[in-house]
């Protein structure tokens, strides 16, 4: 939906509608809301268009590469609702939090976060623990004596590779999201454009 709405055929407005009511059962009514702040609630509209993608794109780009899925508000979403049905959430939690770490400018601020994120995440017993060998939790844990916005980079690649390599083909196979890609790829044959003299078929 990043035209104007009256610049769509009704059938192309009522699948819009559709495809925002089957990505909601991955959000079912689980909150998306997290401590980082980067796990957000799907964002529909304005956003795709200044990102040059449709919101049929944007969904069967999911699938093209786990990079474009992580690069993709929606995606992140659902992938975060998909992992939470896994009990695995805790995963794209703690590779967010190291992307907005990797943001931070101030080394007080710096310090502060990367005792928070080791806490929550990586420390034995944390309440968010991530799977993670030995050797790389005392990787990390070393590095938090002087901080820096790449203490967590080994940490959050093996975090990264994992969910890659185990989570994502189920995410892409999962009939949630088969179906709703089917549902984009007939969007996607729809003419974009179309006369309002024309009548959809039904």
């Amino acid at each position: 939906m990043c035209r104007t709405l009256a610049a769509f055929p009704t059938s192309c407005l009522e699948r819009a509608k559709e495809f925002k009511t089957r990505l909601g059962i991955f959000l079912h009514k689980s909150e998306l809301g997290s401590d980082t702040g980067s796990v957000g609630k799907f964002e529909w509209g304005s956003k795709h268009s200044k990102e040059g993608r449709n919101f049929s794109e944007d969904v069967l780009g999911w699938k093209e590469s786990f990079d474009l899925l992580l690069s993709s508000k929606n995606g992140v979403a659902a992938f975060h609702a998909f992992l939470k049905t896994e009990f695995s959430e805790e995963n794209l939690e703690f590779w967010l939090a190291c992307e907005e770490f990797k943001k931070l400018r101030s080394a007080t601020k710096l310090a502060s976060r990367a005792h928070r994120i080791f806490e929550e995440f990586i420390c034995s017993e944390a309440p968010k623990e991530v799977n993670m060998d030995h050797e790389t939790r005392e990787l990390t844990r070393t590095n938090l004596r002087a901080a820096t916005a790449t203490c967590f980079d080994v940490a959050q690649g093996k975090v990264r590779t994992l969910m890659e390599k185990d989570s994502y083909p189920r995410f892409l196979k999962s009939p949630a999201y088969r179906d709703l890609a089917a549902q984009a790829i007939a969007a996607s044959a729809s003419p974009s454009k179309g006369s309002p003299a024309e009548p959809s078929h039904t």
